[in-house]
């Protein structure tokens, strides 16, 4: 017998907000499957008033509202049965964190959890990780964020270390990753992959996968250190309107890929890997996944 079910998950970023709704596809006998419905992707660059100010501003909250009213009502449109909203790293470190979540479970009937680096690390790494990872092999898991990245080792099928670092795009934008934060990742990296004769990245995030598109390859193939590196260079050569008008990237997307795109450079020098992954995966995958299996 073939069952639908719908669920939803709000991943409250510190460049991004997105709504995923799911597909969940259960048949006797079969692999339940989960496939994208919809996804919605409002740019409110929460990170640059957490980061910078402290607090979450007024204007932001309104747009959060805003957008939490329109996500309810696609969810409702969409009937979907089960969601959970998770706010990250700019959301962990406004003061008014909470307090911003109060006002928009109030205006926009919508609860939303603050989480911790770690869990968002375990929510993202229980997304199909287990389709990619050859169990002979050693994987580095990096996504990186607005405010953070984390950083998974997988060895043999197994998580072997986790970390989550305050290095992400927003904050590098803003010239607030110092140097003593480099050389923890570095450090860190170096530490848990030195053991291993080869290390393969998987990339997440929105940054890897617009650099994965534009170097139209096939979803399986790995994008090498050397291609990310020319491409690093060739966005370094463009201004920010030049990248949006001549590669057709967002506004909110033009100036984040060149951070980011370091941090992945660097991920995979520190770690000798000269192939990186893109699976399409994200939080928002994570928590689909983790809600259906009773995890969160």
């Amino acid at each position: 017998m073939l069952k639908i079910k719908k669920y939803a998950a709000i991943d409250i970023g510190s460049n991004a907000m997105r709504l995923l709704i799911a597909n969940i596809v259960e048949q006797d006998g079969k692999e339940t499957q989960f496939s994208k419905s919809s996804l919605v992707r409002v740019p409110i660059r929460l990170g640059q008033d957490a980061f910078t100010v402290g607090a979450i501003s007024e204007e932001n909250i309104d747009r959060m509202c805003d957008a939490m009213k329109a996500f309810s009502l696609l969810m409702k449109v969409h009937k979907v049965e089960q969601y959970k909203a998770f706010a990250t790293s700019a959301m962990r470190e406004a003061y008014n964190g909470k307090e911003v979540t109060e006002i928009i479970k109030k205006k926009a009937g919508v609860k939303i959890e603050i989480i911790d680096g770690k869990k968002e690390a375990a929510i993202i790494a229980s997304t199909d990780l287990h389709h990619l990872l050859k169990t002979d092999q050693t994987y580095l898991f990096v996504d990186v964020g607005g405010g953070s990245t984390e950083f998974t080792l997988f060895s043999n099928g197994k998580m072997i270390a986790s970390r989550s670092f305050k290095a992400g795009t927003v904050r590098l934008l803003n010239n607030m990753v110092h140097e003593v934060v480099w050389d923890e990742i570095e450090k860190w990296i170096r530490t848990n992959t030195e053991e291993y004769d080869e290390v393969t990245l998987i990339g997440s995030g929105g940054n890897i996968n617009k650099l994965f598109k534009l170097s139209g390859k096939a979803q399986e193939k790995p994008l090498s250190y050397i291609y990310i590196n020319s491409q690093y260079a060739f966005l370094n050569s463009l201004t920010y309107e030049q990248r949006i008008s001549e590669l057709g990237l967002n506004s909110d997307r033009a100036d984040v890929i060149l951070p980011a795109t370091r941090i992945y450079l660097n991920a995979m020098k520190w770690s000798g890997a000269r192939n990186i992954y893109v699976p399409k995966i994200g939080l928002a995958d994570g928590i689909v996944k983790a809600m259906y299996y009773g995890k969160i």
